[in-house]
């Protein structure tokens, strides 16, 4: 099965939304951090925006279609890596560490990894019919 391009562009619109919601959060959180910076916190709204805004408009500008399976591990990686940064910037700012921030990014890349397998499993199915 593959996603509908509807589907797609909800998708598309709410990463957008996301990037939105994420870049509001992270300035108003920095202005009240006393003057501490974390990139992670500043910079968490580049990965909804680039990795689910960008990406996913210009695959469905060039008509490439996606397996839902690898759109939604995609998504979940987005998601994944999103909050992945703002715990990081948290804990950043607050001036702790957690040894399990490690993670996010390990999983966020496994599913980044497979949404790619997934995809390019799929196409290779399709061709060889």
């Amino acid at each position: 099965m593959y996603t509908s391009v509807n589907q797609r562009k909800k998708y598309i619109l709410w990463h957008f939304i996301a990037a939105v919601f994420f870049a509001v959060f992270g300035m108003v959180y920095e202005l009240f951090s006393h003057g501490v910076f974390s990139p992670y916190m500043a910079f968490a709204f580049t990965i909804p925006l680039v990795a689910g805004g960008i990406l996913q408009s210009i695959l469905l500008k060039t008509k490439v279609r996606i397996p839902d399976l690898a759109l939604t591990l995609w998504n979940y990686a987005i998601v994944l890596l999103t909050v992945g940064s703002i715990w990081k910037g948290v804990l950043d700012i607050y001036g702790t560490t957690n040894r399990l921030i490690v993670y996010y990014p390990i999983f966020g890349g496994i599913l980044l990894l497979l949404a790619v397998v997934q995809f390019i499993l799929k196409k290779k199915r399709a061709v060889s019919r």
